[in-house]
């Protein structure tokens, strides 16, 4: 049928919009209170948390982070450093890391109080002389701010309760539930290995990942790294350990105790010592990984500005011993030999605490500029995700020049925008035939080659001073 008229129809816009990977997500593995949670089914289940009342609503909180790591993540995110968001995957399980007891409570003014951590409150019975109380009825317990179950008697004359319950055994998790695995039987990943769940089930894709207390062991290190080079197979990310404080006690140990148990690889940042404030002990990872994403957060969310010297909240450096922790000093050249091993740290010069350090741990041992400075390989990491998810649309796409130039275009100018905001030196994506040989476009394959150039950090300012007698002459010149 012949038409007649003008007509208006729409095509598809030629330059797609660049989909833009999150570039410092942090994924913690560890420990949760979760017996203080909402529910105890965030167990094994990756948890994104934007605030202080969401972490503490999903997984609970304690202020003993020795036995619930998660939680000094959740103090250093949201309450000092105020950034976020965080994805938290707890591993302790109140199915089966618990155990019973049985005990008598003293009751003052009507109130009791359980002083064991980690009470399951649907395991709790309380008893009067030994018959049974009815919760709700005849007490109301509830936790208070220590994290203990406290008990609201509300009948009269009642002096002391007999009570069981079941309790959280955080001491009963080892590295191997850190590291996990994937039960072929039921179809369930385990640990680390639900590092691969968080793009699937937030499209959002994994930035930094941590496993406080638990990195400072050579085989959750190894794991760690492992995961972080190949996420859901396409992404990367970059891994934070801690150096185990209690065998490098000292800095002059560091860097044989790193080299020895191999914490050397370019998606790794190795941290050493501990951080405290008062009476709260932090992993020096931790600290780095909120103090990436403040800086990435303070610069319009790019990734491209190093950590090192910028604040942390902390007012010592700590060391772990058989008895607790013991302060120690760290002078600048102290600290300057441990960033030419490649060992971040802290230090407390011009401007109070700050991070200290710009190499990876694959310095000094690798050159390769992607490889070694901290912000250039998360910079390199975001970039290698934000290309993958911007050109995931066009796989299966017909090879034409019409799906090349939009490729080349759309890249191009988000490189452009990039360069202008001072993330890049300079960047360009090019189409190259020497690249793309017949065969290969016969089999399906197109390829097309990415150059970029990071910022790397002004480590070293040369600053050259020199006496010029030339300036003596003033005196002999007449005013």
């Amino acid at each position: 049928m012949a038409r007649h008229g003008s007509r208006v129809r729409e095509v598809p816009t030629s330059l797609s919009a660049p989909v833009v990977a999150t570039a410092t997500l942090p994924v913690v593995f560890g420990t949760a209170p979760i017996n203080m949670a909402e529910t105890l089914e965030n167990v094994n289940k990756p948890v994104l948390a934007y605030s202080f009342p969401e972490f503490v609503k999903a997984l609970g909180y304690s202020d003993d982070w020795k036995s619930y790591t998660l939680c000094e993540m959740a103090d250093l995110a949201f309450r000092q450093f105020s950034v976020g968001p965080v994805v938290f995957v707890n591993v302790l399980d109140p199915t089966t890391h618990k155990d019973s007891k049985e005990e008598t409570v003293a009751v003052t003014s009507k109130k009791g109080v359980i002083e064991t951590e980690g009470v399951l409150l649907k395991s709790l019975v309380v008893n009067d002389n030994e018959k049974p109380l009815e919760s709700d009825q005849d007490y109301i317990a509830t936790f208070n701010e220590d994290g203990h179950v406290a008990i609201a008697v509300l009948k009269e004359g009642v002096t002391q309760l007999k009570v069981k319950y079941e309790h959280l055994t955080p001491d009963a998790i080892t590295n191997n539930h850190i590291i996990g695995g994937y039960d072929i039987s039921t179809g369930k990943s385990t640990g680390l290995e639900l590092l691969n769940n968080v793009f699937p089930k937030f499209s959002m894709v994994p930035g930094l990942v941590l496993a406080p207390k638990f990195s400072k062991d050579p085989t959750v290190a190894a794991v760690m790294k492992a995961k972080a080079s190949s996420i859901n197979t396409y992404f990367k990310a970059q891994s934070l350990d801690d150096v185990d404080t209690k065998e490098a006690n000292t800095y002059t140990k560091v860097n044989e105790w790193k080299n020895k148990n191999n914490y050397t690889g370019n998606n790794e940042v190795v941290c050493w010592p501990l951080t405290g404030i008062g009476d709260k002990v932090y992993h020096l990872s931790s600290q780095i990984a909120c103090r990436i994403m403040k800086t990435a957060y303070d610069n319009g969310d790019f990734p491209h500005e190093s950590p090192s010297n910028k604040p942390l909240t902390m007012t010592k450096l700590l060391v772990e011993t058989e008895n607790g922790h013991e302060e120690i000093d760290l002078s600048p050249d102290q600290a300057e030999l441990l960033n030419n091993q490649g060992i971040t740290t802290a230090i407390n010069f011009i401007g109070g605490w700050r991070a200290w350090g710009n190499y990876t741990g694959a310095y000094p041992a690798s050159t390769d500029v992607k490889d070694i400075f901290i912000p250039v390989r998360i910079t390199h990491n975001w970039l290698a995700n934000t290309i993958i998810l911007t050109t995931w649309s066009k796989v299966d796409g017909p090879i034409g020049k019409r799906l090349k130039d939009n490729i080349v275009d759309t890249m191009n100018m988000w490189l452009n925008g990039l360069q202008g905001a001072g993330v890049l030196i300079g960047a360009r994506v090019e189409f190259r035939e020497e690249d793309n040989p017949i065969t290969d476009l016969n089999s399906g394959i197109i390829r097309f080659r990415y150059f970029v150039a990071e910022p790397t950090p002004a480590q070293e300012i040369d600053n050259i001073l020199e006496f010029d007698a030339s300036y003596y002459k003033s005196l002999f010149v007449s005013e």
